[in-house]
């Protein structure tokens, strides 16, 4: 049994936390408040006051918490990263900027650092099959694997540091400019007495069928369901902006799409 600590036991890395506990692994979780740690308890994790006692001792140090400016207070500021063990590996579940985990890999560079963004929900993590998509060096990678086992499959490795981040940012990028082609077809269809619910419910047994065209059709309109993720969306499609905007790019014919489900008015 290995030992792994974790950090961000909430909407998902709770089910994360669960389910390496019960695959036997002995888990350190933050818990600050006496609610959080008996919320850890029943999950199966041990829970710890300090990031140096989630540091202690562990092989694999696992964040999952909601923005870039947490991951960087946490494991710079808050000293995560100087209390692990060399030779360690810290993995960011965390979707952000490429450039936070390559800011983590140079402030300790004795710790190994890969990032491993998810697509896919709970659900998915409590049944064992959220996909990740890694970035970091083979070794790296292989020593983590065992604990991203636990509850992701496929785990995709798909380059450097960083690469994991790029793969997920443009995903949901193609995502959210899938969203904004749907709306557009449903304008149209609306413009031609076509009923939103009954397009899209259609749409999923002919040739322009898709995984999100699906998604969507089962919440009946467009709307309805970028009302349902528009945050997780809108703070996706924010950074990769940035991101491609600090590297001299755009989006190119993306844009447009991206503007009719997050405008970069929304994103100020």
């Amino acid at each position: 049994m290995s030992r792994v600590g974790f950090v961000g036991a909430g909407r998902m890395g709770a089910p994360m936390v669960r389910r390496l506990a019960e695959a036997g692994q002995d888990v350190r979780v933050l818990g600050r408040s006496t609610e959080k740690r008996d919320a850890i308890t029943e999950l199966g994790g041990q829970p710890v006051a300090d990031l140096a006692e989630v540091a202690d001792g562990a092989e694999v140090v696992a964040v999952c918490v909601l923005t870039d400016e947490q991951v960087r207070e946490i494991c710079i500021d808050g000293g995560l990263l100087d209390a692990m063990s060399p030779g360690s590996v810290l993995v960011v579940h965390t979707t952000g900027s490429p450039r936070t985990v390559e800011a983590l890999a140079g402030h300790r560079p004795a710790v190994r650092v890969i990032d491993a963004p998810v697509s896919g929900g709970p659900h998915d993590i409590a049944a064992g099959h959220i996909t990740l998509f890694v970035g970091g060096d083979d070794a790296a990678v292989e020593q983590a694997r065992p604990v991203l086992a636990g509850y992701g499959d496929p785990i995709l490795h798909v380059g450097r540091l960083g690469a994991g981040q790029w793969v997920k940012l443009i995903n949901n990028t193609l995502f959210a400019a899938q969203l904004g082609m749907l709306r557009e077809a449903a304008a149209f269809g609306a413009r031609v007495g076509v009923d939103e619910a009954g397009l899209l419910g259609a749409i999923k047994h002919g040739s322009a069928a898709s995984r999100v065209a699906e998604i969507v059709g089962m919440r009946g309109s467009v709307q309805a369901f970028v009302d349902s993720v528009g945050e997780f969306i809108g703070k996706d499609v924010a950074v990769v902006r940035t991101i491609a905007a600090e590297n001299g790019s755009d989006l190119g014919l993306l844009e447009p799409l991206l503007d009719t489900v997050v405008p970069v008015e929304s994103e100020r």
